[in-house]
């Protein structure tokens, strides 16, 4: 019995030997005495009471500790201590942070009361539910997007270090990784894998779920072969995908502790499976239709074009824009026959890539190269892997360094091979066998397109006038300028060369429904032959301008002349649709008066005209 207690007894047996006192004496005064001193004693005790109960309360709402004098004695009495092994408790901070009547209730979940949520919690919900895809992301990553924030649920639910993706191609017996969510970051092998006999093999071919619950430290970079370097791998769970009753990938999932997966893991994560399967047939049937529409769209852009090639460039074009939506390319080559050079040479090349590649009018070698080949054969040229050819694609002298898939598909036409086009990518076996049945198909209309431009333009370097006008052509007339400048040389009488260009007239042209210039060009040829004579020589030099050689003429003459052309034209309203409006030339002279230099002449006559136009068009200037 400690100190405190005996005092207590002490304290309390005064009461009943006071209370004896009354029983055990006669004398009524000591009686008195007794029970005074009974009755002061049992208040003092009272009070002392209340007092200390009072003290206790307002030591509570200070929270301030009391001390428990049993406790307090045991450590400073009861037990001994060695010298030096005092045990001392302190305190370094008196104001006792305590939860409150309030903040207990708040906290916790009670009917019909929210929980406490943060300020930041609405705004962090929605950045990840509303998460943008990246900019011009095609299909395929369209796809690995939404793949990898799957494996990041499935690494989350089950607590797991890694959570992959693979696809497998049977042809080749491979498994590629698709996408994987990690704690190991970078330690993930990128290779493809081949079919052997470790965990993920496995699963390929009993085509059925793997599990291991205790994976050996020796033995796991031979089990586990994704990682650079064993990672401590202690269990793992992979199960097959099957897409159109075939096997098409594997997800799997590992963890650092043992025991960490079960036969319920197993079932849970075929329903994950059952998610990325239908996800691929979405994605399939999305890429279909929108393959379809991107390339039915590029084929009518191409048939529904009205309008003539002029030029190469207007051809090279149309062709780039129409092969756009027709597959996937990262660079396109259009490789053209020169009639001429009877030579193949690359006439376009579109690189979307910063990656070095050959160049234009590189000329093609039909023998040992992947395009030479197409054309000597006149057939469609696959590569899924440039790496594993050994021909070069054009040219044994060019320079290119990297690899991917590679699709020739010739233009051919009536047994004749007009170019070819070519798609790269830089991913490999991005091309199928119904890309190729199918370009391949739609070559036919560009074959076409390519024959129509190319036999036009050989008949149009046959041709000695110009189609529309009936006039020379360029090339003819300025050979027999040059026959002219010796004859009237050799005679020595005087000469004069005008050229005249019709003035730009976009303001009204803007007026009319349709391109004018085709009956604008009628009318002024036409006004060009009536004030002309035979002894004249015309040419049309390029789209809006006319030369016109006078033999045994002066340049005085001929300004004379061309002033009186120049207000016929613009007097004269020419009909256009349901409009009738005027158009105006410039002219610009030059004399050609013992000149025999047809380029000195043309230039002379260029700059003269140069200056009619600088003046604003309807003059004539002569030189």
């Amino acid at each position: 019995m400690n100190a405190r207690n005996k005092k207590r007894i002490l304290i309390f047996l005064l009461i009943p030997i006071l209370t004896a006192v009354q029983f055990f004496t006669d004398d009524f005064l000591i009686k008195i005495i007794a029970a005074i001193l009974l009755l002061t004693y049992i208040s003092f005790i009272i009070f002392l009471r209340d007092s200390i109960r009072g003290i206790e309360h307002s030591t509570e709402d200070s929270l301030e500790p009391v001390e428990d004098e049993s406790f307090s004695s045991k450590i400073r009495g009861d037990y001994d201590t060695d010298a030096g092994e005092e045990i001392k408790i302190i305190s370094g901070n008196k104001n006792i942070e305590v939860i409150s009547q309030f903040d207990a209730i708040s906290s916790v979940k009670t009917p019909g009361k929210n929980f406490f949520k943060p300020p930041e919690l609405k705004h962090a919900f929605h950045k990840i539910a509303n998460e943008k895809l990246p900019p011009d992301i095609n299909y395929d990553d369209h796809f690995g997007f939404i793949l990898e924030k799957v494996l990041s649920v499935v690494k989350e639910a089950y607590i797991a270090h890694t959570a992959l993706f693979f696809w497998y191609n049977k042809k080749k017996e491979k498994l590629t990784l698709e996408k994987f969510a990690s704690s190991s970051g970078a330690e993930i092998s990128q290779q493809k894998f081949e079919i052997e006999d470790d965990i993920l093999s496995k699963i390929v071919l009993k085509e059925e779920p793997e599990i291991l619950t205790e994976v050996s430290p020796n033995a796991e970079s031979d089990v586990i072969r994704y990682y650079v370097k064993p990672q401590g791998i202690k269990s793992f769970v992979g199960v097959p995908l099957f897409y159109g009753d075939q096997l098409a990938g594997v997800l799997a999932i590992d963890s650092k502790m043992p025991d960490a997966f079960g036969i319920e893991t197993i079932y849970s994560l075929g329903r994950f499976v059952r998610v990325i399967s239908s996800i691929i047939a979405l994605f399939d049937e999305k890429y279909a239709e929108s393959q379809a529409e991107s390339r039915l769209k590029s084929l009518l852009g191409v048939l529904s074009a009205d309008r003539k090639f002029e030029s190469e460039t207007e051809l090279y074009n149309a062709v780039e824009n129409a092969v756009k939506g027709l597959t996937t390319w990262d660079i396109f080559t259009f490789v053209s026959y020169n009639i001429i050079e009877q030579k193949f040479r690359i006439s376009r090349v579109t690189n979307n890539t910063s990656l070095k590649y050959a160049g234009e009018q590189l000329q093609v070698d039909l023998a040992g190269t992947i395009v030479g080949k197409s054309i000597v054969s006149g057939m469609p040229v696959k590569l899924d892997d440039t790496s594993q050819s050994e021909l070069p694609r054009f040219s044994k002298s060019e320079d290119v360094t990297f690899d991917g898939s590679f699709l020739a598909i010739p233009l051919t036409y009536d047994n004749q091979n007009y170019g070819v086009l070519c798609f790269e990518c830089l991913k490999k076996n991005v091309y199928n066998n119904s890309d190729v049945e199918f370009l391949r198909k739609a070559m036919k209309i560009f074959s076409y397109i390519v024959f129509s431009y190319s036999t036009q333009s050989m008949l149009k370097s046959l041709l000695t006038v110009d189609v529309e006008t009936k006039f020379m052509n360029n090339k003819t007339f300025v050979k027999s300028l040059e026959s002219e400048l010796l004859k009237a040389s050799k005679v020595e009488v005087p000469g004069a060369l005008a050229l005249l260009k019709i003035d730009d007239f976009l303001e009204e042209g803007s007026l009319f429904e349709g391109d004018p210039f085709p009956k604008v060009l009628k009318g002024i040829s036409q006004l060009i032959r009536e004030e002309t004579s035979p002894s004249n020589i015309i040419g049309r030099l390029n789209t809006k301008v006319f030369g016109i050689f006078f033999f045994n003429q002066s340049s005085k003459d001929v300004f004379l002349w061309a002033e009186k052309l120049r207000i016929k034209i613009a007097r004269k309203p020419i009909a256009v649709i349901s409009k009738q409006t005027t158009f105006t030339v410039s002219i610009g002279i030059a004399t050609t008066t013992n000149k025999t230099d047809v380029d000195e002449v043309v230039e002379n006559a260029e700059l003269a005209l140069k200056k009619a136009i600088e003046k604003g068009g309807n003059t004539v200037k002569s030189i």
